[in-house]
């Protein structure tokens, strides 16, 4: 284990809708592969990248993963669920009701359940954590929704480009974001704490992107970029058919 700790929030609360019918009875944080379901082979890889404080957000089949963290004795570690039964509260309203449960001040790790890659997370936090008041993974990978950066890596804006929409405290319009690098998230970012009372009047439930957006205006926000990042979005019933090649590839570089 690598020998300076840090905390995590696992966003594992979704409802898994791409992955039915696998998800009509199980969470998705709990579809196997390899033989291990996914909420354990994060929660594995940040051991064993010095992650000793946990968080889990639960909704759908809350029950299951609150079982399964008993059933494995909480993996050796301090782990806390944040329970979102009543209502789903999406990224952002997670992060808002979880964010109190982190009380030791410092920025934590916010990594969605589903994503495979070979980024060491230690590093990442401890070169990134103090730089910005959230950072961002990003990478430059083809999708319909980017966010937009500066030539100093600050977050600017988002657009769609099929749509033509922008959302951005400085810009207006599409041809605005020409000077601008386009790249996409990759679900995996560090959030500090001082953050926490800007969205004290936020609704609960709201996208931690809307909330970035607008935050970008009066906050240091950044992205960083990997070269050699690989990286595996397992939301999707056919992507399980390479998750499992990936986790050998991948997963065991920590």
């Amino acid at each position: 284990m690598k020998n300076v700790s840090f905390s995590t929030l696992i966003l594992a609360a979704g409802l898994g809708t791409r992955l039915k019918p696998l998800t009509d009875t199980m969470p998705k944080a709990l579809v196997p592969v390899a033989n291990k379901p996914l909420l354990e082979h994060l929660i594995d890889r940040l051991k064993a990248n010095g992650c000793t404080d946990i968080v889990v957000n639960v909704h759908h089949f809350a029950q299951q993963i609150i079982d399964f963290l008993a059933e494995k004795q909480d993996f050796g570690i301090h782990i806390q669920v944040s329970d979102e039964r009543d209502q789903l509260l999406e990224t952002g309203g997670a992060i808002k009701k979880a964010g109190p449960l982190f009380t030791d001040g410092k920025p934590f790790l916010v990594h969605n359940v589903d994503i495979f890659h070979n980024l060491d997370l230690h590093a990442f936090y401890h070169t990134y954590s103090t730089q910005a008041d959230a950072v961002l993974l990003v990478s430059q990978r083809d999708t319909q929704r980017y966010l937009l950066f500066n030539d100093c890596d600050e977050l600017v804006g988002w657009t769609n480009i099929k749509t033509g929409e922008v959302k951005s405290p400085f810009l207006s319009v599409e041809s605005d974001i020409t000077p601008y690098r386009k790249l996409a998230f990759s679900g995996i970012h560090i959030f500090s704490p001082s953050l926490l009372p800007d969205m004290a009047s936020w609704q609960d439930r709201f996208s931690i992107i809307d909330f970035y957006l607008q935050s970008c205006a009066t906050h240091r926000i950044i992205g960083v970029e990997k070269d050699d990042l690989r990286l595996l979005d397992v939301g999707k019933i056919d992507s399980l058919s390479i998750a499992e090649e990936f986790f050998q590839s991948s997963m065991n570089l920590v």
